[in-house]
């Protein structure tokens, strides 16, 4: 994303499909000049082409500039118009949610049946569509259990995610089920083998980078996924760069620094608030963005620098066709009822976005609709109050439910705003969510 006096110019690529390698931006000879790079030589799937190599006639990615005002930009669909149409679904396994996840601050030791059971129970409560089930699963929770934990969820609809390595020489992480994904037939069993266990979707890991054949890898997973009815969620993976529209299956894709990293040292915790109050103007502005979003009590040996108006506010901001809440039950057990009847009721799919208000790296304000009701949330990545006044007419006379921030940093406080203006401060790495009804 860059500014050019007055306009705003976003850049990203689509029309992926598989036959040629991803680009990247690097920085030209003369200061702020950039030019079209290309993938670094071990960025291949093994044994593949690094670039395009195609016989015949050949058609490039689209390379996409949204230009125009800020509002212009962030409400473009440019980076998924661009992509092919939509492959052949199942619509009735087309179902995008919000999940529960053990991992993001519990890590590898919670994955075990009873662990699992508990955020199935968890994901019940808070009337979320799944439960994912991360790395190990294969070895500390086994087949046989995994199958007892997806028929315990559907009791309670909640439908079972679980994740598997990418496997290939092009990465050494020890995680497990590892290389069982590299070829059509190792596909087609261990698809088998997760229709078998009652699995709604898969998490492939650790893939990469952007070569043709690595481009070939995932093309070939979301096709053969869609075929066999799963949904997918690809991390440590590139950016989608549209794929969501041609395989509807793809639900979201990592590909950022997401909340996980803060878990790994403070430095990454202390950059949140400028990295996400910048995330709906770039990552976010075209793909599916699994940043696995909001945190209410502590992060394990971590300082958080976030107020929870902040946390709650990235339910509404962040896309991302399920997102998982790195939340635990111990945390959620400490908010305010009208939170969490909030977070039962956010919609899983949104029909349309108005950008209200925001500069990139320091504060943003987004409407979203869902049929009549109308979520407007926004946050405030710096240490200093922030007013904001929004023009809401296009709301009419209706009230809403505001939640912000309390006297505390952990505290929130419920209030009604009314439209068709509102005038808001925004309390220091502080923010708020507002549902009209």
């Amino acid at each position: 994303l860059f500014r050019s006096g007055a306009n705003w110019v976003a850049l990203t690529e689509a029309g992926m499909d598989g036959r040629f390698h991803a680009s990247r931006l690097r920085a030209g000879p003369e200061a702020g000049s950039y030019r079209i790079g290309l993938p670094q030589a071990g960025e291949v799937f093994t044994g593949g082409h690094l670039l395009a190599n195609v016989e015949g006639p050949m058609t490039t990615p689209w390379r996409v500039l949204a230009i125009g005002p800020l509002k212009t930009v962030m409400e473009s669909t440019l980076g998924t118009d661009l992509a092919a149409p939509a492959v052949p679904f199942d619509k009735a396994r087309l179902k995008p949610g919000h999940a529960s996840w053990s991992w993001a601050l519990l890590k590898d030791e919670a994955t075990v049946f009873d662990e699992q059971k508990r955020f199935i129970d968890y994901a019940a409560d808070m009337s979320w569509n799944y439960t994912l089930v991360d790395a190990e699963w294969d070895r500390q929770i086994g087949d046989a259990k995994m199958k007892e934990l997806a028929d315990y969820g559907k009791t309670k609809n909640v439908g079972l995610l679980a994740w598997y390595n990418s496997g290939g020489d092009w990465n050494d992480a020890p995680q497990t089920p590892k290389g069982t994904l590299l070829t059509r037939a190792s596909r087609a069993r261990e698809f088998a083998r997760m229709r078998a266990a009652g699995v709604a979707g898969l998490k492939v890991d650790f893939f990469g980078g952007d070569g043709a054949s690595m481009q070939a890898y995932y093309i070939d997973l979301l096709k053969e996924s869609a075929a066999a009815g799963f949904l997918m969620n690809f991390h440590g993976a590139t950016l989608p760069r549209g794929w969501s529209r041609t395989y509807p299956n793809l639900m979201t894709v990592e590909a950022v620094r997401g909340l996980e990293f803060t878990t790994f040292g403070q430095a990454d915790e202390d950059a949140v608030p400028r990295h996400v109050a910048m995330l709906p103007f770039t990552r976010n502005l075209f793909d599916p963005m699994d940043f696995t979003p909001m945190v209410f009590g502590d992060i394990p040996k971590i300082k958080r620098t976030t107020r929870n108006g902040f946390e709650l506010a990235q339910s509404v901001l962040f896309l991302s066709g399920i997102q998982h809440y790195a939340e635990t039950p111990e945390g959620m057990a400490t908010v305010p009822a009208y939170v969490k009847e909030l977070l039962r009721e956010l919609p899983r799919h949104w029909d349309e976005v108005r950008f209200l208000d925001g500069e990139p790296g320091k504060f943003v304000v987004i409407a979203r609709r869902a049929g009549k009701q109308w979520f407007v949330a926004g946050l405030n990545a710096d240490d200093t109050p922030r007013d904001v006044s929004l023009d809401l007419a296009w709301l009419g006379q209706r009230p809403g439910q505001l939640i912000t921030d309390g006297t505390g940093e952990r505290d929130f406080t419920e209030r009604q705003l009314a439209a068709p203006a509102a005038a808001l401060t925004l309390a220091p790495r502080g923010g708020f969510v507002a549902r009209f009804r």
